[in-house]
């Protein structure tokens, strides 16, 4: 295929453009680096069959005229402040809804005829089903990121309906793993580098989350895609494992990990951030009814993130 990849210099979207070009597919990336890192495809300039293009979403006219000729859109850039919306309302409608906008009209314009999109399981709110389908009742939103995935979801369905677009919705969990720049085990491991002795921890530490790892997460992409059994016009997955942990075990494994026992302060109250759901857990079957299992469990996920950021002081400086 001649794939397009949106946010390729990312965490994900990086690690996507080394599977894509190992499967001898020609790749495209485009990232304008507000969080992508040019180190993340050292290897990838290395390929004949790679392209970077250094620019925004709302440059529209470099947007429609890179993407010619592409057979898939891999749109993976997003605002990766999840905790941030708050403070800064605009810039979740503005990256991802009217960036996601500008890339199906630029699809549209191009006749490019798939797409999949990373949402996020942020979508559900505060869901009173668990593990939480596809098909939950339709969720209050409780953070303006996952307000503005679930427009740009919207976007994606009707551009299906009116332009014979098709689509492979993904709602994720948190992913974990190589190049991971930014969330919890970034942020514990940096403040343990800062003072071993002691850490905050956002909420009570209780709340309950569903993790899972980089490399799963792109087989369970890569399966739905191919799979005969997934060629509606809009297809929507979950992407997540079977368990869930408390952010107290994360951080109980970090600090086995690293031989500390730090004195843990609480911010307090069962959410992290205005927004911050108290508990994720996705159910997963329709993934996996398509012969998909992750590999890793969580606890393996967090010591596999842990060990990368060890090892990469100079990705955590910058």
């Amino acid at each position: 295929m001649r794939c397009f990849v949106t946010g390729g210099a990312g965490f994900i979207g990086s690690n996507l453009v080394d599977r894509l070009l190992a499967e001898n597919h020609r790749v495209v990336a485009y990232d304008n680096f507000s969080t992508g890192q040019l180190s993340f495809l050292e290897q990838a300039l290395k390929n004949p069959n790679f392209r970077l293009i250094r620019s925004n979403l709302h440059d529209f006219e470099v947007l429609k005229e890179v993407m010619q000729g592409s057979d898939f859109v891999f749109h993976l850039a997003a605002n990766a402040d999840v905790r941030g919306g708050i403070n800064q309302p605009r810039k979740d409608l503005e990256v991802n809804t009217i960036g996601t906008f500008n890339v199906l009209e630029a699809m549209r314009q191009n006749k490019v005829p798939r797409i999949a999109f990373s949402s996020t399981g942020s979508i559900y709110g505060e869901p009173e089903v668990f593990p939480t389908p596809e098909n939950a009742p339709f969720p209050i939103q409780t953070s303006l990121y996952g307000a503005s995935k679930l427009a740009g979801e919207g976007l994606i369905e009707a551009f299906c309906e009116g332009f014979g677009i098709q689509s492979y919705i993904f709602r994720f969990v948190s992913i974990l793993g190589e190049r991971y720049t930014h969330g919890h085990v970034f942020d514990f491991y940096k403040k343990l580098r800062a003072n071993p002795t002691e850490i905050e921890v956002l909420g009570n530490g209780k709340q309950r989350k569903s993790y899972m790892y980089i490399q799963d997460c792109l087989d369970a992409i890569l399966t739905a895609i191919q799979h005969p059994q997934a060629q509606a016009q809009v297809n929507v997955f979950n992407l997540g494992t079977n368990e869930y942990c408390e952010v107290n075990n994360s951080l109980d494994w970090i600090c086995a990990k690293l031989g500390l026992n730090p004195v843990r302060h609480y911010t307090g109250g069962e959410r992290g951030w205005i927004g911050d759901s108290p508990f994720i857990f996705l159910d997963c079957s329709k993934i996996r009814a398509l012969g998909w299992q992750p590999k890793l469990t969580i606890r393996e996920s967090v010591e596999y993130t842990l060990d990368y950021l060890v090892a990469a002081q100079a990705l955590l400086e910058k």
